[in-house]
């Protein structure tokens, strides 16, 4: 099994399969297109259980580990940091702030992008899809697949994609 991650000096956790990029959404957007990765972005905070769940329990996961490293170009936010971000629209502020101008107020807080985002368009409005809090290792392996598959393109809402898929694995809902 993948080594849990490790604790950058701002106290987040850091896998190996996270992008260090200079937080300018359309760039990291265009660089996912170019590499053939859906763009991730995870918001997190120091000292969050939850964060710290999904980093030791879920994200190890070989099935989920290998996933992220095929299919997502992921980047992190510190809720309560001071690194310029630039959001689809143009707009730059630390991160404490654009976190806040996005009403994000729970860690972790994982939103997925299509491959186009139209320029006037801010990240929660683009997302296809937002993961508030710590998911289950079914349930968040379930939602990488639905959205790297584009399964929100299809009638089939995500709940009913998942609970399709723990029937046809014949699993427990987690």
């Amino acid at each position: 099994m993948p080594h849990a991650a490790v604790l950058g000096d701002d106290g987040l956790h850091k896998a190996a399969w996270m992008r260090e990029t200079f937080k300018d959404l359309r760039d990291d957007l265009a660089e996912a297109n170019a590499e053939g990765l859906r763009l991730m972005v995870m918001i997190e905070q120091r000292g969050c259980i939850y964060c710290t769940r999904m980093h030791e329990e879920v994200y190890p996961v070989p099935a989920i580990d290998a996933y992220l490293k095929e299919h997502y170009f992921a980047i992190q936010l510190n809720m309560f940091g001071d690194v310029p971000v630039t959001d689809f629209d143009g707009t730059t502020l630390p991160e404490k702030d654009m976190v806040k101008r996005w009403g994000v107020l729970f860690t972790p807080t994982t939103m997925f992008f299509p491959e186009e985002v139209p320029e006037a368009v801010t990240a929660p409005d683009a997302a296809i899809a937002t993961m508030p809090g710590s998911f289950g290792k079914q349930t968040f392996l379930n939602l990488l697949t639905w959205v790297n598959e584009k399964g929100y393109l299809t009638d089939e809402p995500f709940q009913k994609y998942h609970a399709r898929m723990l029937e046809i694995e014949g699993q427990e809902q987690e």
